[in-house]
């Protein structure tokens, strides 16, 4: 992958294509992380003497421009992060009136870009869309890892059109997630919890070989206790996987670790009443939302020894504070191993639980990529990165 160090950038206005898909209520930002994540690439570019043209997307438009989805916000924000005026350029990314603003950018300027999902071609890598943002800039720069598993106008289309290069941060998380698939320092560790093993079964499938133990939790551990035979209420599960989880089971199941115990609710919600069952015997109008106590130790002194962890998925429903108990002990547990253990979380709520609990400065590594993530450690090439050799 070429780096930035191998980009001609002085004087230049260098197109740079960012993560800004950030959680929003009105137009007040809820969590800046993948804002403050493209700081560094943005201060190497203007103390390169390079102007910086930013472009991401935000949300799932459907094709046309919704207030909802605008990037203004944003530009405000970083604004205050980079301690100078950001441009909030409002027009359509392929507009003339873009291009002309663009070109007026002045070495150490910085512009933000409408949301790129605004124009309809962004998701087909439409060639002319590829031809109309390779004129905003003289070289590109990728540093969206979040963005790299789509193969989209604004992430690999418009790099075949201009001198380019990966970001600091594509770099950073290209390095730290292959770390867990090219020869991880064992015991290795892996915590996968969320609610469909549908949405994790590749990465499941990759990993297991390799790991030495796997912990489920979440929703999709449910699946796995059902396939054994176990009853499980109303809790979430998929019929359709039961017959790969008993395949996984019985090829690995010296290796998987479910919860033993579950914090059961009568209803989906933080007002639930509540009660500790065995998590193969939850009664048939409750539904489990946690792994329980004696699991949480459990899972801790799985962890214990572990030279590389990767933990992706919440354990139960951490939105609600009752039924976030689990997700922060695994988050504790996961940080409590110290600076010999190299720890990576990956996915936006594992992201956003191990923020919650405070203990997101005591791991190696936090991702701002939730897919990407996942289809690098299924093994998949990601179209952005390959688009960056």
């Amino acid at each position: 992958m070429q780096t930035l160090d191998q980009l001609n950038t002085q004087n230049k206005r260098v197109l740079v294509r960012v993560d800004y898909n950030v959680p929003l209520k009105g137009d007040v930002i809820q969590d800046d992380t993948r804002i403050q994540a493209s700081l560094p690439t943005i201060q190497k570019l203007l103390d390169g003497g390079s102007s910086v043209i930013l472009m991401s997307h935000l949300g799932r438009p459907k094709g046309g421009y919704e207030a909802k989805y605008s990037l203004k916000p944003v530009a405000a924000r970083l604004s205050e992060l980079l301690g100078k005026p950001v441009k909030f350029i409002e027009s359509l990314p392929s507009s003339p009136e873009t291009l002309a603003a663009t070109q007026a950018l002045q070495p150490g300027d910085v512009a933000l870009l409408e949301n790129v999902r605004f124009e309809q071609g962004e998701e087909k890598n439409d060639a002319a869309l590829n031809d109309a943002l390779a004129k905003l800039g003289d070289a590109f720069v990728l540093d969206a890892f979040g963005s790299a598993h789509r193969a989209h106008s604004s992430v690999s289309g418009v790099a075949g059109l201009l001198p380019h290069a990966g970001g600091l941060l594509l770099g950073q998380e290209v390095t730290a997630l292959s770390k867990l698939l090219d020869g991880a320092e064992k015991p290795y560790v892996v915590i996968i919890g969320g609610a469909k093993v549908s949405d994790k079964l590749l990465v499941i499938e990759n990993l297991l070989p390799t790991v030495d133990r796997m912990l489920i939790g979440g929703g999709m551990a449910y699946t796995f206790v059902k396939a054994q035979g176990g009853k499980i209420g109303k809790s979430i599960h998929e019929d359709d996987f039961l017959d790969k989880a008993r395949e996984l089971l019985g090829k690995y199941g010296d290796k998987i670790v479910l919860p033993t115990d579950t914090l059961a609710g009568d209803a989906f919600s933080n007002d639930a009443n509540t009660r500790v069952v065995p998590t193969a015997d939850i009664p048939d109008d409750w539904e489990g939302m946690d792994i329980g106590p004696d699991s949480q130790k459990a899972f801790t002194a799985a962890l214990q020894g572990a030279k590389t962890v990767f933990w992706n998925g919440p354990m139960g429903v951490f939105e609600f504070e009752k039924f976030a108990s689990g997700t922060n002990a695994i988050a504790k547990a996961v940080a409590d191993l110290g600076p010999d253990t190299y720890s990576v979380i990956g996915g936006g709520d594992s992201v956003s639980a191990i923020n919650k609990s405070g203990q997101a400065d005591r791991v190696s590594h936090i991702s701002t990529g939730g897919g990407a993530s996942l289809e690098l450690l299924e093994g998949k090439k990601l179209p952005g990165v390959e688009a960056m050799a």
